[in-house]
């Protein structure tokens, strides 16, 4: 059986109202990891789930592929910012979305968020006000006939009226009170029974929330001339982290409270946040917040306030309503323990509505007068409508430019095979596969082949040890960053260069031997301490390896596996000591210098102590293999060097974990037709007036959130399936009964809840059709 992993890099749009519409969405998410993860346990799912661990059965079943689905890096702004922070949570901690959903169908009200300060006291209040909104609401044609369904224009008419008497000039809705409905989500996520965590052990989570600096930060640049000036930057991204190996956790809760209070406060609508508002709302509900000031080190910038509670953030899609670049380079580095499908899932509430009366291109819509954007168009549309779809092309061509990099190096590593084999085996002569791999035999033919491949590449060596020597010292730069933090930019470039000066003056900048044959003494001493990369990419290549072999199996081989289990263990050994766990306590001194650092270091990782160990773990999984899978695995692993050296260059030293091109998949009502076509015009309601439409109406919330389940649902089983082609994919019949079987689940979990809209439930089950 052949293990796959489907990773989702999920990006959540901004909507406003439509923020019920995707917690819909990220619910089927949480429901399809949970079921994955019951699915690889023997255990049971629940509701929708029950058919996503079908589906991964029906996919094992016919191609062979024991897929697992999971979701480890999550980016949102807005609405899509404050589902992202939920959903990840979930994940990460084994928690549960279900208490959210009465909250967003209660909760998400106009009359619920409108700040107490801004109610109208009676009837009478802003009397003179009252007629004017009255005339509007009722004339022919008025925004509320254009925008709201029939169904809900009473209800609307109501609320609006409340809604304009609100006071003017300041936002309506009470950012406080939004603070308070975002802590009474995590309790109740909190207070939920709780499950395993939705993401296998040792695989981090990263959650990023988008948010805008009014006022911005200063930022330093380095030109020719000036050599150093500054900008203002206004954007800010609020990084999370569930990491085991370095002792990080989602379990900030304020601190997640202040990113999702931040990122929604839609212009206008909402007060900006400071941290004093969250700081007033804690002291009144009586919680102790003791990661405050590690939340204002790493996640505000440093500025010249007295205080950083002072600086005032606004909505994240303003400036980044798509956060994919930090999702990108989350990519880095990630571990991988088999075969991976890597997706970026974005999820886009409204891609072909528009609430401006003009097109995409600036034509007209349909039913609008042929004349150009008036005055108020065109100042809502720059400040609010077009910042906020700008659209994605840039990081869909970054992502395929990684796609493409990996690509050609897949090529030029099957290309490779054939030579490299042959020099090793020139390298240690006829006897070498007659010999058992005794773990001193592998450690000496390690070292050697390691010598041989920097030799024979003459003076391809150069780069790519440069290469190499970067990597480590970027790495150590970080890490010494992580384990005492600087105290601003200029101090962090002045000990970034202190290092790299340590790092010349011990000649270790002179990469290559005598006459280019090879690495410098200096440079494989060090290499060997402190080379962390290269023992990892090394063990991922023979992980890779032996899924080649794996897959040729008709069945389960225990050699196999037990080889799995040695590559596995060792690559935990070198894992660990890159974590900052393994480093929290080193005995290095504040004014220590960047020698002792480098020094103390490699000392406490003891790279070539683990080097024995993992010899002695790959020793006796190989003898246990048959000669022929034996032989194969020995090249790889001491032919690695050789492929190193020519594919690190290739990927300018990144060195992706997650070896396989990267696909871009798209959740939206455009994308989900299963049921019905039509876009978002065809079944949600909060794109009505102006996408605040949800947040005037239950039964509109109602309608949107089973839409979101119900299309989550959709594209997801079809994405899922997609990670298997050829002979083994499910056919299209398949999955539609497949789908059938979901709605209905959906359906069944969702009929008692929403009274507002049994009548699309209904309505929605005959257009599904019987199971």
């Amino acid at each position: 059986m052949r293990e796959k992993e489907l990773r989702f890099a999920l990006i959540c749009y901004g909507g406003i109202s439509l923020a019920v519409y995707m917690h819909g969405i990220t619910k089927e998410i949480w429901r399809l990891a949970a079921a994955s993860r019951a699915f690889h346990d023997g255990t049971d799912a629940a509701g929708s789930g029950v058919v996503y661990r079908e589906l991964l059965a029906a996919i094992q079943e016919k191609s062979g592929v024991r897929l697992r689905v999971l979701a480890d890096i999550v980016a949102g702004a807005s609405a899509g910012g404050i589902n992202g922070v939920f959903l990840a949570r979930a994940l990460a901690e084994g928690l549960s979305l279900d208490p959210l959903t009465e909250l967003w169908l209660d909760d998400a009200d106009v009359d619920r968020l409108l700040d107490p300060d801004a109610r109208p006291l009676s009837a009478a209040t802003k009397f003179w006000a009252v007629p004017i909104a009255g005339w509007a609401m009722k004339r022919r044609g008025n925004v509320i006939d254009r925008t709201v369904g029939g169904s809900a224009q009473d209800e609307v008419r109501a609320k609006l009226s409340r809604f304009v008497r609100a006071r003017w000039f300041e936002p309506p809705f009470g950012g406080a009170i939004f603070s308070n409905l975002l802590l009474d989500a995590f309790d109740a996520m909190d207070k939920a029974p709780r499950g395993p965590t939705l993401v296998p052990a040792g695989q981090p989570v990263d959650l990023f929330v988008s948010a805008t600096d009014f006022a911005g930060h200063s930022m330093p640049l380095a030109l020719n001339s000036p050599p150093r000036v500054t900008e203002q930057e206004h954007r800010l991204v609020m990084h999370f982290r569930q990491d085991g190996r370095m002792g990080k956790r989602l379990d900030d809760v304020p601190g997640l409270a202040a990113a999702a209070r931040a990122t929604a406060s839609f212009p206008g609508a909402f007060p900006p946040f400071t941290l004093r508002e969250l700081d007033g709302v804690l002291a009144q509900r009586g919680i102790d917040w003791p990661h405050r000031d590690a939340f204002i080190k790493v996640q505000l910038p440093a500025g010249s306030e007295a205080d950083p509670a002072d600086r005032v953030l606004i909505d994240g899609s303003v400036l980044a309503n798509a956060p994919f670049r930090p999702a990108i380079a989350a990519l880095k580095q990630r571990p991988a323990r088999r075969e991976i499908d890597r997706r970026f899932v974005y999820i886009d509430p409204k891609p072909d509505y528009r609430s401006i009366r003009f097109g995409r291109h600036g034509e007209p819509v349909e039913g609008a007068e042929k004349r150009l954007p008036g005055f108020l168009t065109t100042i809502l549309g720059s400040l609010s409508e077009i910042p906020r779809e700008q659209p994605i092309r840039d990081n869909v061509e970054v992502i395929e430019s990684m796609s493409r990099r990996i690509r050609r190096m897949q090529h030029i590593v099957d290309a490779m095979k054939v030579e490299v084999e042959e020099q090793v085996a020139a390298l240690f002569g006829t006897t070498f596969f007659l010999d058992s791999p005794t773990p001193a035999r592998l450690g000496k033919w390690r070292a050697k082949a390691q010598t041989e491949a920097a030799a024979r590449a003459g003076f391809a060596f150069a780069p790519y040890g440069h290469l190499k020597l970067s990597a480590v010292v970027e790495e150590l730069v970080a890490l010494v960053e992580r384990l005492a933090p600087s105290e601003g930019a200029i101090h962090r470039a002045r000990r970034r260069e202190a290092l790299w000066e340590e790092v010349r003056r011990r000649g270790l900048d002179r990469i290559s031997g005598k006459r280019g044959a090879g690495a410098s003494g200096d440079a494989i001493a060090f290499f060997r301490i402190h080379d962390l990369g290269f023992r990892i990419r090394r063990l991922r290549f023979l992980a890779r390896e032996l899924d080649a072999i794996e897959a040729t199996r008709d069945a389960p081989d225990p050699a196999c596996e037990a080889m799995h289990e040695a590559i596995f263990a060792a690559l935990g050994l070198y894992l660990e000591r890159e974590g900052d766990n393994w480093l929290a306590d080193l005995d290095v001194a504040e004014d220590a210098g960047m020698g002792e650092w480098i020094d103390a270091i490699g000392d406490r990782r003891d790279l070539v102590d683990v080097d024995a160990e993992t010899d002695e773990l790959i020793a006796a999984a190989l003898a246990a293999l048959p000669k022929d899978d034996r032989r194969t695995m020995l090249l790889a692993y001491l032919g690695y060097p050789f492929f190193d050296i020519a594919t690190l260059p290739l990927l300018q030293g990144e060195g992706f974990d997650e070896f396989d091109p990267i696909k871009i998949d798209r959740i939206s009502p455009s994308d989900a037709t299963a049921i019905r076509p039509g876009g978002a015009a065809a079944m949600l309601k909060g794109i009505e007036f102006n996408s605040f439409g949800a947040f005037f109406s239950r039964a509109y919330r109602e309608n949107d959130y089973l839409w979101g389940r119900l299309h989550g649902a959709d594209r997801l089983i079809d994405i899922v399936a997609s990670s298997v082609t050829g002979d083994g994919a499910l056919t299209s019949e398949e999955l539609a009964a497949i789908k059938r079987r979901a709605f209905h689940a959906i359906l069944d979990e969702e009929d008692g809840r929403l009274p507002r809209v049994q009548a699309l439930v209904d309505e929605i089950r005959g257009e599904i059709g019987a199971i």
